[in-house]
């Protein structure tokens, strides 16, 4: 009997958790389409978080540029702040700082910041819906130095 009220008080605890608090990790993915040196590419990313502090979260991410040529590869060091205003919707605002590893021609960096609303799917998941302004820099050929974009990414937390 003991054993049942202390897995049920596990399981509550659970269900009641944050997963925005200090101390959680977070992985998530995102899928997209892109388009780069006048070819289009499928991205795919996969981004590790860890809350330094509550709300805020810190972490280290990959994507890669596939089905064009030349391929691309990315990483990504990223810093989010979640707004606890709400537990099924948070607000968040994020900054980045991003290396682009280009086959065949010069590697660049970039750097940029979103705005976007995580909405909580379950205790442990969330879909985020952000918009994204990024700076190259150096300018690519055709005079473009910046470029921004939507993005909706699958978080889960434990």
């Amino acid at each position: 009997m003991k054993r049942l009220f202390l897995l049920l008080y596990l399981a509550l605890s659970l269900l009641h958790a944050d997963m925005f608090e200090k101390g959680n990790k977070n992985i998530s993915a995102s899928v997209g389409v892109g388009s780069a040196y006048d070819n289009t590419y499928t991205i795919a990313g996969v981004n590790g978080h860890y809350f330094i502090v509550d709300n805020l979260a810190v972490g280290l991410g990959y994507r890669g540029w596939f089905g064009s040529s030349p391929t691309m590869n990315e990483l990504v060091v990223d810093g989010t702040y979640f707004f606890p205003l709400n537990r099924k919707f948070r607000p968040y605002l994020g900054v980045f700082a991003r290396e682009t590893f280009v086959s065949g021609d010069n590697d660049y960096q970039s750097y940029g910041g979103k705005a976007g609303l995580a909405v909580s799917m379950s205790p442990n998941s969330y879909m985020g819906f952000a918009y994204v302004i990024e700076y190259y820099s150096q300018c690519n050929n055709s005079g473009e130095c910046s470029n921004s974009y939507p993005e909706v990414v699958f978080g889960l937390s434990f």
